[in-house]
């Protein structure tokens, strides 16, 4: 289950400012009486942890380098599916070692802790850790996640829902994820296998045999593995400046791996940053999702774009794009604004049932760790559904 968080953010970063302590000076020898008496050199201020010594401005790339370096992060959440409520967490950010920071395409090891909840009932905890082993030739990724979610089903464009009216449903996956990618040679291309296990319990404010709802178990199971085949040449992991991100996947789902049903899913994903001039970032995105098979309908593709609601806009089928351009207009404030268009639909030759959202809006950023290339900020968008707020950390379209 993916839902995005929406709304303000406060960054609290614990640092400790210690002191450096001078020279014992018992048992060494002096070269002559004055040299004796001289007054021991004062204790030296460790340099601090959330400011730069380039600028002086507020950052904490010496933070999150040290060995248990973490940015405790609370979020109200503002996010119209799933109501208004608060979301928590603490993401612990690991500097590479110095051989490995030769590598310009070298990632930070990333690991987060944390939950949610909101006033229409929705709660969530999750765990997950992105790690890089071997001379950044392997990269595992493992989540865990436990969620209660309270959204509302606009149907799925095959029987039409009675009066046309949404109906109130409650998700409650219990999910373990689990991947690892090969890095090919010396080369920008990764080779990735993951499965993923999930027990959903699924609940409709309807009666059974409610025209327009889904034909789902009240506790359904999904488990498959997905190869991908996958290129980054980004610069950055956090908001990268240029490079290109390319990833195709294939999911396979059944009985043998733990799942109820049989189905399949196939994705792209593209994203290319182009440096316009050192103080503009031209990003493109696109991406496509395909489903065969009895896939449930809470595992279909939906349009996952800054202004329209997760999970609002679903079929079958998904082709999504999205523009944004970042300026860097004074010291480490940047602005952005973006638009997109997505469209769904259920068949694939003749798109049926298709539905298309339009979304826009702007927002700003300011460079936290300029270390690790960490921009932070909010997004102001508007979609068919009317205006959303939403905290970044880092780029909107983050991939690890």
């Amino acid at each position: 289950m993916t839902f995005r968080v929406l709304a303000n953010v406060v960054v609290v970063p614990l640092a400790i400012v210690g002191l450096t302590p001078a020279s014992a000076l018992a048992g060494q020898q002096t070269a002559s009486p004055a040299a004796a008496i001289a007054p021991a050199q004062a204790p030296q201020k460790e340099p601090s942890k959330i400011t730069s010594p380039d600028d002086g401005w507020f950052d904490i790339s010496r933070f999150l380098g040290k060995k248990y370096g973490f940015v405790p992060i609370a979020m109200p959440i503002t996010e119209p599916a799933i109501g208004f409520g608060v979301a928590a967490g603490i993401t612990f950010v690991s500097a590479p070692s110095a051989d490995a920071a030769r590598d310009p395409f070298m990632r930070p090891n990333t690991t987060v802790v944390g939950g949610l909840g909101t006033d229409n009932g929705t709660w969530a905890g999750l765990a997950a850790d992105i790690r890089h082993w071997g001379d950044n030739r392997v990269q595992t990724v493992f989540a865990f996640v436990d969620a209660s979610v309270n959204l509302d089903f606009h149907g799925t464009g095959e029987t039409p829902l009675a009066n046309g009216a949404p109906i109130t449903y409650n998700l409650h996956p219990v999910a373990l994820i689990a991947q690892a990618k090969y890095r090919v040679g010396k080369s920008r291309t990764w080779l990735g296998l993951g499965y993923v296990f999930s027990k959903t319990l699924v609940s409709f404010d309807a009666p059974v045999g409610t025209p327009g709802l889904p034909d789902v178990n009240r506790e359904s199971n999904i488990g498959g593995l997905s190869p991908s085949l996958t290129y980054d040449s980004r610069d950055e992991l956090y908001t990268p400046s240029r490079g290109t991100y390319v990833e195709a996947s294939a999911g396979f789902y059944g009985t043998d791996l733990g799942g109820d049903d049989e189905f399949q899913k196939l994705g792209v994903v593209a994203m290319q940053y182009v440096p316009l001039h050192p103080r503009f970032t031209l990003g493109l995105r696109g991406d496509t999702g395909f489903t065969y098979g009895d896939a449930p309908f809470y595992i279909r593709p939906f349009v996952l774009l800054r202004g329209a609601p997760v999970m609002r806009y679903q079929r079958d089928n998904l082709v999504q794009a999205e523009g944004e351009v970042r300026w860097q207009f004074w010291k480490r404030f940047s602005a952005v604004g973006f638009a997109g268009y997505g469209v769904v639909w259920n068949n694939l030759d003749t798109l049926e049932r298709k539905l298309t959202v339009t979304t826009g809006g702007a927002g700003f950023r300011y460079e936290i760790a300029r270390q690790y290339k960490l921009h932070m900020g909010a997004d102001f968008a508007y979609g068919p559904d009317g205006p959303a707020f939403y905290i970044q950390f880092g780029s909107a379209w983050i991939r690890p």
